[in-house]
Parts: structure tokens; sequence; C-alpha cells
């Protein structure tokens, strides 16, 4: 018998020793995790160790035992089972093709992620990128976060230092939630005046004025989350520092429609139907602006390190949650 044979056959027997202990200890009337012969469940244990695709259901069948287990009312009987299983797991883990062998993690991306990475450079910096629903208290959490963990905060300053930097006009580009994104439409016919070409030609390199806005605001979140810890919120942040190779934690916050109808009626003292289409609206125009601009997807759970459901929590309760996923709560 080969060695490795002579392994699965030592710990398939006392899973199986175990199994009869912990049932025996118990005396529940549930039964054995295993109620066939022995020399049957011992064959059959070896082929799940061995047998890579069928690995969960190995761990199915250990986590029987070790949920009887912990019932056991006697302390020290209860200490001495679930050390037994203890060993046996870890050994099993040690064995070839077993389950946890094969990771899901996506290198590239956990490599970006601050929350992840085991080895963080001194060069980085903490840059917590939030995208949220309308209504969804998003700029209220990111914004009592960042007070917190006593970083900057971003939203308005962004599209206000690119202003300063296209030296437009104040009321030319504006980040008023309602303005910048539901007037969002990167191909809706405009009205062609000569002068008007020439100066936005002039101005913006010869883009259109919507794309400087947003390439002159990437430039500035780049060069935001190499020199400083900060909160961003929106503006696509999380996929422009991804495509730049910025490390960063990206969140996205959201809750019911029906939670956030409510908080809008209250805020902006609009009555159900406005309250309604008002975030109808504003979501349907930050997910156009965002899939435009990133070819990615908005609000789709794979974009994100974590995504939460702010109804469940309220905003104190999300904010410490967010502080105990980074890890960095100033005291």
């Amino acid at each position: 018998m080969q060695e490795n044979e002579k392994k699965y056959m030592e710990l398939a027997n006392r899973i199986y020793d175990l199994d009869a202990e912990v049932y025996d200890s118990v005396g529940s009337a549930l039964g054995r995790t295993f109620t066939g012969d022995r020399e049957n469940t011992i064959r059959n244990l070896c082929t799940l160790m061995m047998t890579k695709p069928d690995g969960h259901l190995l761990r199915s069948e250990l986590a029987l035992i070790s949920n009887m287990a912990r019932t056991i009312k006697d302390k020290k009987k209860r200490h001495l089972m679930m050390s037994e299983y203890d060993n046996i797991l870890k050994q099993i883990e040690e064995l070839p093709d077993v389950f946890g062998k094969v990771d899901i993690v996506d290198l590239a991306r956990a490599e970006l992620n601050l929350s992840a990475r085991k080895q963080p450079s001194g060069d980085d910096h903490l840059v917590i990128c939030i995208s949220r629903t309308q209504g969804s208290a998003g700029n209220d959490i990111g914004f009592e976060l960042a007070d917190d963990l006593h970083i900057n905060y971003y939203d308005v300053e962004i599209f206000n230092q690119v202003l300063t930097r296209l030296e437009a006009e104040k009321g030319s580009v504006t980040d008023a939630e309602t303005e910048s994104f539901a007037g969002f439409d990167k191909y809706r016919k405009r009205s062609f005046r000569l002068n008007t070409w020439f100066r936005e030609f002039n101005r913006y390199h010869g883009l259109p004025r919507q794309d400087a806005v947003f390439f002159n605001m990437s430039d500035l979140i780049c060069n935001l989350a190499r020199t400083e810890d900060c909160v961003i919120m929106g503006r696509c942040a999380d996929s422009i520092l991804s495509n730049n190779h910025i490390p960063h934690i990206s969140l996205f916050i959201s809750a019911p429609f029906s939670q956030r109808v409510q908080r809008i009626m209250a805020a902006k003292n609009m009555d159900l139907r406005h309250a309604s289409r008002f975030l109808k609206r504003m979501d349907r125009q930050h997910k156009k602006y965002y899939d435009f601009y990133t070819y990615g997807r908005w609000g789709r759970p794979e974009n994100y390190d974590l995504c939460i459901n702010s109804a469940n929590y309220g905003i104190r309760e999300t904010i410490d949650l967010i502080e105990r996923l980074i890890d960095q709560k100033k005291k």
C-alpha cells in the first residue's frame, strides 16, 4: 500500500471512530453521520479524500460531526471531541487535492485592495472609493468616515479643482447631483455655434467638454491617491485608480428603493411620486455615466471590495462596519 493511501486509511478510520464517539456522547436520536458498515464507509471516505471534485462532500460530512460535537453537554468530552476534530481537519487540509486547495483570488485585483494586501508598501495611502445609490446616505457615511479616520474627504472639491484647472467659468461645469449626472448624455444633439466650438476646442485641446472634464478629474484623483489618505465619493474613482494600478478600497453603498424614497421625501420635502421619479432618474444617470467612462457595470457586486445595504445598519453602524474592514480606525 502506498504512503498516501495509508494516510487516507488512517484518517478515514479516525473520522469513523470520532463520529461514533460523538454520537455516543450526545445521545441524540438524530443518528450517526455514517450509518453504513465500517469497511464500506472507510472506502468511501478514502475516495472522497482522493477525489478533488468531491472535496466539498467530505467537508459536509465533517461539518455534520462537528455540529453534533458542539452540542455535547459535558465540557470535558466536548473539548476532547473538538480537539480530535481539529487535528483531523488539519491533517486533511495538508493532503493534496482536497477542499480549499483551489483559491478564487484574483491576484491583480487583490494587489490593489489595501485590506487584502499582506505586505502593504510604505508608499501606499489609505484611499477609500465610495459609490452609492441616491438616497442611501452614502455621502453622509463617506463624510463621517473621513472625519473618524482624520483623513480628507472629496466630492464637490474635485470638481472645483477641475474647474480651476480648466479655467472654466464657475457655472459652466457644476457638481450638483441633479445636473452633472442627470444632464449626462454623451451623444445628445447640440446646437452648433462656430465661436463656441473654437473656444472649447482650444480650451479642452480638441476634446468634447465632458471628456476633458473627466480626464482632468481622473488626473486629479490619481494625484490625490498617490499623495494622501482620503475618501473619494463617486466620480468613477474606483475604476480610475484600478486602471492606474493605485491601491485602494472600493465600496458600494445602497439601500432598498422604499427606504431611499422615504429619505429623499424627508430630505428634499418631496411627495412620493416626485421622490420616486427623482431616484429612478438619478440611478439611471449614475449608471449611464459610470458605464460609459469605465466600460464596467455600475453597482455590480464583483466590481467592489464590499457592498453594503445601509438600511440594515444605519449611518453609524455602516461606518463601524467599514472601519472594521480596513482596520484603520484612529484612536
